[in-house]
C-alpha cells in the first residue's frame, strides 16, 4: 500500500516545489521596467559605515539606496516628480519602514535630485538593470 502512494506523492511535491518556484522573479530581469510613485528620504549620517542588510559597509557618498523588496544589486532610476531631476542608485539595504515611502536614498543620491532641507521629495522609481 505505502509503495503504490510514493508515485503520487513524489508528484504532488514536485508539482508544488515548481509551482513556489515561479512565484519570485529570477534575479532582477523580472523587475525591469517596474515603476512605483510615492516619496523618498535619505539615510540620517549616523549611518555611515554601518553594515547595510546586503552586508555591504553603508556609505553616504555611494549612489545607493534602501527598498523594501527589490533584489539586492537592482539598478533604480529615481526622478523627483516636482524637477524632473533623476539620479540612478543601487538597492543595497532594505527599508523605508515609514508608510507612504518607497525608498531610501543615500545623501549624494538625494542632493542630486532635491534639497536635504526638504526632507522628503516625490519620486517615481523605474528599475532599469
Amino acid at each position: 500500500m505505502m509503495s503504490s502512494l510514493k508515485g503520487p506523492v513524489i508528484f504532488c511535491l514536485a508539482l508544488f516545489i515548481t509551482g513556489c518556484g515561479s512565484i519570485t522573479p529570477k534575479g532582477n530581469s523580472g523587475w525591469l521596467g517596474h515603476t512605483e510613485t510615492g516619496t523618498a528620504s535619505f539615510y540620517a549620517m549616523i549611518y555611515q559605515g554601518k553594515k547595510t542588510a546586503s552586508g555591504e559597509a553603508f556609505n553616504q557618498s555611494a549612489k545607493t539606496a534602501a527598498h523594501k523588496t527589490l533584489p539586492f544589486g537592482t539598478r533604480v532610476n529615481v526622478t523627483n516628480t516636482d524637477n524632473g531631476k533623476s539620479v540612478t542608485v543601487k538597492v543595497n539595504d532594505r527599508g523605508p519602514f515609514v508608510r507612504g515611502r518607497i525608498i531610501d536614498l543615500s545623501q549624494t543620491a538625494f542632493k542630486s535630485i532635491g534639497s536635504l532641507d526638504e526632507g522628503i521629495i516625490p519620486v517615481t522609481i523605474t528599475v532599469v538593470e
